[in-house]
Order: C-alpha cells, then sequence, then structure tokens
C-alpha cells in the first residue's frame, strides 16, 4: 500500500524516539534520570485544578472553536499586561503551540515553499513545514558566536522568490539564546521589508535570565500584518499535558483561514480551557519571578556539573531551560543507546537528546546533544555525573 510521500520525508522525534529503550532499561531495574524532554518537575499551580474541580456545567460540551470567551479573555489580558492591546479575533486556542505551529504552517505553505530558521532548531519545526511540501532553508549558527542569528548580512543572501516566512523561538530551543530588543527590531524590520511573515514561539517568554526582560513581537503594531505569535501554557504553568496553546496575529486574512482548519477539528478540550484561564488571570508576578529563580538555579547547577565534564564544551544558556553541548564521543545518538541498553552507575543510567536532527545536515549534530535542565539542582548534578561516567565507559569499549 502507498503511503504520503510528503510524510515519508519526516523523521521521528529525536526528544522522544528513544521511549521503548528507556522503558526497556527501567524494565531492568534501571532508574533512569532525565536531561532529554522539557518536561518541568515544577508542580503546576493549584488553581487550574480548583478550576476543574469547581467547574460546574453538567455537560462538557463542545467549546467554541476558536476557544472558549473565558480562556481568550484570559489570554487577551496577559497580553494586556505586557502592553500589548489584542481584541479576542487575535487570538485562538490550540492543541498547546504544536497545534498554532502546524495551523499556521498549514496556512502558509505550499509545495516548494521555505521557511528560514535559526539552526540548530527545535526538529518538530521540521516535520510541520515537511508535512505541507515546504522546507526548511537553516540561518546558521555557531556556538562561538553565542548562537545570534538576528543580522542582516546572514539572513538576506537566503531570502529567494519560495521563502514565506522566517521562524523563530525567542527565547531558544535549543540553544537557549534570546534576542536583544535591537535584534527583534531587526526580524521586524526584514519581514517587512521582504512581505515575509514572521512567526514567533515565544513559550518561554517568562523564562530569562540576568534580569533581562524579553518582550513579545506582538509590540510592533507597525508589522500587524506580518508577525504571528505562537504561545502556550505548557511551560510558562509547568502544564505540558494541558495541552492549551494559542495562535495570535492581527492579519485578519491569516485567522479566517485559519478558522478552517480551526473548525474542522471541532475545538479543543473544555476543561483544560478552563485551568488555563484561571491561572492567566489568578497568578501574579510573583509566581513568574518564583518560577524564574528555580530555574536559575537549575541553570547554575547545569552549568556547573557540565563545567567539570573533560572534553564537554557549552555557551551558558540566556533564556528557556535548555543549552546546546558537544560531547567528546563519535556520535550521540550511538552513546545514548549504549547508555541505555548497556550501560548502568550503581543501578542508573541516563538520558539526554542528540542533536542530529536539530540541524539540516544531521552530521553538524552528530557529537552534539540537547540538555533540558528541568528537574532540581541535586538530580540535575547526579545526572550529569553518570553522563561523564558513561562518556568514559563508551570510550574506553571503543578504544
Amino acid at each position: 500500500m502507498k503511503f504520503s510521500s510528503k510524510v515519508e520525508t519526516c523523521g521521528l522525534s529525536p526528544v522522544r524516539k528513544f521511549y521503548a529503550y528507556e522503558v526497556a532499561a527501567e524494565a531492568k531495574g534501571r532508574k533512569v534520570r532525565h536531561l532529554n524532554i522539557g518536561q518541568p518537575d515544577i508542580e503546576t499551580p493549584e488553581v487550574f485544578f480548583d478550576a476543574i474541580r469547581n467547574f460546574e456545567d453538567k455537560v462538557v460540551a463542545y467549546a467554541p472553536a476558536p476557544g472558549t470567551p473565558s480562556f481568550l479573555e484570559a489570554a487577551r489580558n496577559y497580553y494586556s499586561r505586557l502592553g500589548c492591546a489584542l481584541t479576542c479575533d487575535d487570538i485562538m486556542a490550540t492543541f498547546g503551540g504544536s497545534e498554532a505551529l502546524q495551523i499556521v504552517m498549514s496556512c502558509l505553505l505550499d509545495d516548494g515553499d521555505e521557511v528560514l530558521v535559526p539552526e540548530p532548531y527545535y526538529p518538530n519545526y521540521d516535520t510541520f513545514i515537511r508535512i505541507t511540501g515546504a522546507k526548511i532553508r537553516p540561518i546558521k549558527t555557531t556556538a562561538a558566536e553565542g548562537y545570534h542569528y538576528a543580522d542582516r548580512s546572514r539572513i538576506e543572501p537566503l531570502i529567494n522568490e519560495h521563502t514565506r516566512a522566517i521562524l523563530i523561538t525567542n527565547p531558544g530551543n535549543p540553544t537557549g539564546v534570546v534576542l536583544s530588543d535591537e535584534e527583534q527590531r531587526t526580524m521586524v524590520d526584514i519581514a517587512k521589508e521582504h512581505d515575509l511573515f514572521l512567526i514567533s514561539d515565544e513559550v518561554y517568554r517568562e523564562i530569562v535570565y540576568g534580569g533581562r526582560k524579553v518582550s513579545t513581537m506582538m509590540a510592533y503594531e507597525d508589522a500587524s500584518e506580518n508577525i504571528v505569535v505562537v504561545d502556550s501554557v505548557s511551560k510558562r504553568f509547568s502544564a505540558t499535558g494541558c495541552r492549551v496553546g494559542a495562535l495570535i496575529s492581527r492579519n485578519r486574512k491569516l485567522m479566517e483561514e485559519a478558522s478552517k482548519l480551526a473548525q474542522s477539528r471541532l475545538c479543543i478540550a473544555t476543561l483544560e480551557q478552563a485551568g488555563a484561564a484561571a491561572m492567566y488571570e489568578k497568578l501574579t508576578s510573583a509566581y513568574y519571578a518564583d518560577v524564574l529563580s528555580q530555574y536559575d538555579q537549575r541553570k547554575e547547577a547545569i552549568v556547573a556539573s557540565l563545567s567539570k565534564l573533560p572534553g564537554v564544551t557549552f555557551n551558558s544558556p540566556e533564556g528557556a531551560f535548555y543549552l546546546m553541548a558537544t560531547l567528546p564521543v563519535d556520535d550521540t545518538e550511538k552513546l545514548q543507546y549504549f547508555l541505555l541498553e548497556e550501560f548502568e552507575d550503581q543501578g542508573e543510567t541516563v538520558m539526554f537528546t542528540p542533536a542530529d536532527g536539530f540541524y539540516e545536515n544531521p552530521e553538524d549534530g552528530r557529537n552534539k546533544v540537547r540538555i533540558a535542565y528541568v528537574t532540581n539542582p541535586a538530580d540535575l548534578t547526579q545526572a550529569v555525573e553518570i553522563l561523564g561516567r558513561g562518556i568514559e565507559a563508551y570510550n574506553a569499549r571503543r578504544a
């Protein structure tokens, strides 16, 4: 039987494809420590659960396709506190940020189109783009430059008749890079001048270190036709399983086209929208400050522990809760299989995300990994120590 040629060009997620090996390792009695997936252990706010417990309707009915009025109003108020005047028509509730990305790519892209994306990039971007028949044209970055990319001389030569959009993550996944105000302005101006969409994935907005703040691209009202923001409660409120995100744009034509897809999938979950609305409305700036403090401690722990491993190089992240690291091995995917299938350290092993899937050319990420520092500092330190011993065992076996 025949399958879609488009889906066959897509790869498995490098973040999730080792799950079966994790299960097998645990079945052998090993404890697996996680540096691989952005699943924080910070507790989801109690107001989320309270909103669901206090849900009074006798039927869990379909929500409106664009989102429940209470969620849309709560999200609008959140952006108002950021200094952005939106209407509820500018916001569409989605199944996490992932569906927002899928919808916008489906609305914008045809076979042969291209999207400029800073590299290394979140691997699911590649899937969302490939399934439309389009492809990523990478904006290449390096660790030596801090993974910064907002440079006309780097971006404009990549723009051609096939370019439809620029897709960025700010703060960055997987690099932890954060754009300055000047860099954000540069990206907006490039999009405007070349009549492109600028799609800004901002799900880590509040997680920025060193006292810095990052504004939303929605603040640039002079580019209202160009800017699309993807947002989510997943990381902001440590509610990844809630699956409530948002597609946000003042571009009326885009939102009208997106409505076709929103209506075709009927609605997103009614109860989760109630919980998400409660978090937006009831949590104060003190909540965000406390969460940032916890991630700052985790960042310091991961930086300190990785710095002790011989041959490991990385940049200290500016935001989000990921970093890219180069390991002294020939192939980090082979290392991951080794750690899960053959290695243990006092009954424990560790997972990370091999970085070959974060690059157009997998060889560019062959000796690199993405590390997610989402657990408490003591666990992170222990996981990195196990990783160091695993690297030693892997290289000794190959010697």
